[in-house]
């Protein structure tokens, strides 16, 4: 590792961030993706298709696990450089799918901090569950800092 890299974070987790899932979240960003499937705006089409209600397009998931890295990205612990940092990338497997009156608990976790030629790479891992316990996603999100 680095030796300016510090690495205080890995292993750490932060508290859980809350998300409640509205029908009308869901409708404009299905309509900011230009989708056109019923089940994103419709409660009949959705259920009609085995939701329990209207469904999220699987991307939502940024909307509501995203909020949970703000705290992260900001620790002292974590002592990253913004002004140097660039996007990654982001992976995530989905599991239960999020519908409209979900209760979505996110919680965060930095899995390493790492020097590789000249940049640091920091990982972390959010793991969204819905308000009966299941799994709903888990994401993995890298970001570069150049020049460590």
């Amino acid at each position: 590792m680095g030796e300016g890299l510090k690495t205080d974070a890995v292993g750490k987790s932060w508290p859980v961030a809350t998300y409640q899932v509205g029908r009308e979240k869901i409708k404009e960003y299905a309509n900011a993706l230009g989708l056109e499937n019923p089940v994103h705006f419709d409660l009949e089409a959705a259920r009609a298709a085995g939701f329990r209600d209207v469904v999220a397009p699987p991307m939502f998931a940024v909307v509501y696990s995203g909020p949970a890295l703000g705290p992260v990205l900001f620790d002292p612990e974590v002592e990253m450089n913004f002004a140097a940092m660039v996007h990654g990338s982001q992976v995530f497997e989905w599991g239960e799918p999020v519908c409209s009156g979900d209760e979505i608990s996110t919680v965060p976790k930095c899995l390493s901090i790492e020097e590789k030629g000249g940049k640091g790479f920091y990982v972390f891992e959010t793991v969204s569950t819905n308000q009966d316990g299941a799994e709903v996603v888990r994401g993995t999100w890298t970001n570069i800092v150049r020049g460590v």
